[in-house]
């Protein structure tokens, strides 16, 4: 029989699940100001197509979110490849921005609401959409978790192929009597 590390509890699981979707949230909170700051500042003094003005507002909230994963929620996670790292982020946004653009693309030259409001409304869905996904990808792919470190015998029982050894137990001292 082999021997396995303790299985962390699901409740502590939930809570650092819980813990990461706050974090997560915090950094997304400030990408959405900031996405929706750009993205009506730019309708609003430019002439700049709608979906133009989305891309280059989300393009600054991608910058933005990226340090606040990189530096806040996801601090303690693998440091090992920044390159792969960056890579796969810009990646990841990228659908994410394709999913929030095409939501907003097809309200506003699909179905004609060009409004300021319904801009907005479309925007809104779109990223929340394309946020369901980012917080998937980010997490499973960009991000990793470091893995938790087994105990000696476990990495004793996997280097040498076979069950480690067991400490011999000591007999617990008798009870006093008197």
């Amino acid at each position: 029989m082999s021997s396995t590390p303790n299985a962390v509890p699901l409740s502590e699981r939930f809570r650092g699940l819980a813990r990461e979707v706050v974090k997560f949230g915090a950094v997304g909170g400030a990408g959405v100001l900031v996405n929706f700051g750009v993205f009506n500042l730019l309708r609003s003094t430019t002439d700049l197509q709608t979906v133009r003005a989305n891309v280059i507002a989300i393009v600054v909230a991608i910058i933005t979110n990226y340090v606040g994963f990189r530096y806040f929620t996801y601090r303690d996670r693998d440091l090992g490849s920044r390159r792969r790292e960056m890579l796969l982020f810009v990646l990841f946004s990228g659908i994410g921005m394709v999913i929030e653009s095409g939501v907003l693309y097809v309200g506003t030259y699909g179905f004609g609401f060009d409004s300021s409001l319904a801009n907005n409304v479309f925007k809104f869905f779109g990223m929340g959409v394309a946020t369901v996904f980012r917080f998937w990808s980010y997490r499973t792919w960009v991000f990793k978790a470091l893995p938790t470190p087994a105990a000696h015998s476990l990495v004793v029982e996997q280097r040498d192929g076979h069950e480690a050894p067991t400490a011999p137990r000591t007999p617990e001292p008798a009870a006093k009597q008197g």
